[in-house]
């Protein structure tokens, strides 16, 4: 399947890997999707980087046939390619509700990467924490304190789409928390970024 990567291809654009993604995924081609995952190691960086890219577009379409590569994904989250690292987030995203045991288990290193991550790449972290509480109260009880601080640092104007985030893991017990992090911020958001904090509220 290598072969039929944009760089392979002499292509300079991403349509070949998300044709490949489509194939890929509308088979439900394992071995394929194995080989690809392979790729990742290759050590050649513009292979790197179309491999990641068919692997997080899989996963947005079928998330469960790249649910087992959760390790190689956190793995990468330590390069020096920034490109790979919020490729890498952006996987375990689509995946952490289908596969989170492996990826709390190495929270560290996800932790490390979000705090030195890029906008997608912090941006999803946020969606591997929140997936990471809803998936068990044990996840819970240590990830969460995580999103609160989150939400106590971050920039006024990331509140709202990190909030939109993190609801799907909101319950009884920590809904006045997450509640509590939000108005304290309040006074810094505009007027359309409040609006979206109130939509949230009354969902909750």
């Amino acid at each position: 399947m290598i072969e039929f990567l944009a760089c392979k291809l002499g292509r300079n654009d991403e349509i070949p890997n998300i044709e490949l993604a489509e194939k890929l995924a509308g088979d439900e081609d394992k071995q394929g999707i194995c080989e690809i995952a392979e790729g990742l190691s290759s050590g050649n960086h513009t292979i790197v980087n179309d491999c990641i890219k068919v692997l997080y577009e899989i996963g947005q379409r079928k998330p469960a046939l790249i649910a087992d590569f959760a390790d190689s994904f956190i793995t990468a989250l330590s390069g020096k390619n920034n490109r790979i690292v919020w490729g890498s987030m952006t996987a375990l995203a689509f995946i952490t509700s289908i596969n989170p045991a492996p990826i709390f288990n190495r929270l560290s290193e996800i932790v490390t990467a979000y705090k030195s991550g890029s906008v997608i790449t912090i941006d999803n972290s946020i969606s591997v924490f929140a997936q990471l509480c809803k998936a068990s109260h044990e996840y819970q009880a240590i990830v969460f304190p995580l999103l609160l601080n989150h939400l106590a640092n971050c920039r006024a104007k990331e509140i709202p789409q990190h909030a939109e985030r993190i609801v799907i893991c909101i319950d009884l017990d920590n809904k006045d928390a997450f509640l509590n992090a939000l108005e304290s911020r309040a006074k810094e958001l505009s007027v359309s970024q409040y609006s979206r904090i109130m939509k949230l509220k009354k969902k909750l």
